[in-house]
């Protein structure tokens, strides 16, 4: 993707100081929306025993009786080391890390100010207002308005307070542990999330939300499938704007279809345990998560992804 010298999003908020991991808390009971990864809640051997949390807190509160505050040191203590900064627009200070996060910052704030372009000119051609979303970054874990979250979730979308979620290491295991490589592989997940923000503004996450209360298990996976389907769909959307404006490289549209099949539930449970469970499915298959990105690309219409009627 041609990305570099574009503008950048003003609406990205870098918290990678001031993140901390915490016990317990699932943004995913409160709303929340992620990118599956094979891990966070629900994951088979994930997470922490009672008993590990139970020792945990001993050790806590007897360092705590010594005179040590085991969370004023991850906040910058004497055990963190020294670290560098600079200064951002608002001249508020925010931690520099290496080389290639800071490409990833740089690139993630043109992605995101170019969903931005996308979605005020969608918006503006209907009469509407597209209330543009923020994006957090941050390391290890954060705090949001859907709850508590740590990397292991993947990144996320919270309703309740309109703002995408990227732990920074995210794209490594992108790489690294679903092969899903590429610049625009990136970028698709960043304009899934964003989907979901718009599918908040137009009223189908709050719709699902409320209904998801008063169905069976099944049937708010069944669901779930077709609000991240067309989050998929927008994402292509996305896509098919991002081609017109030439800023496409050959080969990135495979990219976004590769990591689209990647991260399919059939192919996540495969990988994690060997075997599918369909009708524990939330996202989508991988040929589904293909079709509704291709379905969003080739029309770039809204209305080509009413992923709730009929067969997907």
């Amino acid at each position: 993707m041609e990305w570099k010298g574009r503008r950048q999003s003003g609406n990205v908020e870098d918290q990678r100081g001031a993140s901390r991991g915490g016990l317990g808390g699932n943004p995913f009971g409160r709303g929340g929306f992620r990118l599956p990864t094979g891990g966070g809640p629900g994951r088979a051997g994930g997470g922490m025993s009672i008993g590990t949390i139970v020792v945990l807190v001993v050790i806590y509160f007897g360092l705590k009786m010594m005179g040590i505050d085991l969370l004023q040191l991850m906040d910058g203590g004497s055990m963190s080391g020294p670290s560098s900064s600079y200064e951002q627009s608002d001249g508020s200070q925010a931690p520099q890390g290496t080389a290639q996060e800071e490409e990833t910052k740089a690139f993630m704030s043109t992605v995101l100010a170019e969903t931005e372009d996308t979605w005020n000119g969608i918006f503006q051609a209907e009469g509407e207002t597209y209330e543009e979303p923020k994006l957090v970054l941050f390391r290890d874990g954060i705090n949001s308005a859907c709850g508590m979250a740590s990397s292991a979730t993947g990144p996320f979308y919270c309703p309740g307070d309109r703002k995408v979620y990227l732990d920074m290491q995210f794209f490594d295991e992108l790489a690294q542990k679903f092969d899903a490589t590429g610049d625009f592989a990136q970028a698709y997940v960043l304009a899934h999330e964003v989907g979901h923000h718009v599918q908040n503004l137009i009223g189908v996450l709050p719709k699902f939300n409320q209904a998801r209360q008063s169905m069976s298990e099944a049937d708010a996976n069944a669901m779930s499938v077709r609000v991240e389907l067309q989050a998929d769909c927008f994402a292509g959307i996305w896509g098919k704007y991002t081609e017109q404006k030439g800023l496409l490289d050959q080969g990135d549209v495979e990219e976004a279809l590769n990591a689209a099949t990647q991260i399919g539930d059939d192919t996540l449970q495969k990988r994690t345990q060997g075997y599918v469970v369909p009708e524990s499915f939330n996202h989508g298959t991988s040929a589904q998560r293909s079709k509704w990105f291709k379905r969003g690309y080739d029309s770039g219409k809204m209305s080509a992804c009413d992923t709730f009627k009929g067969n997907i």
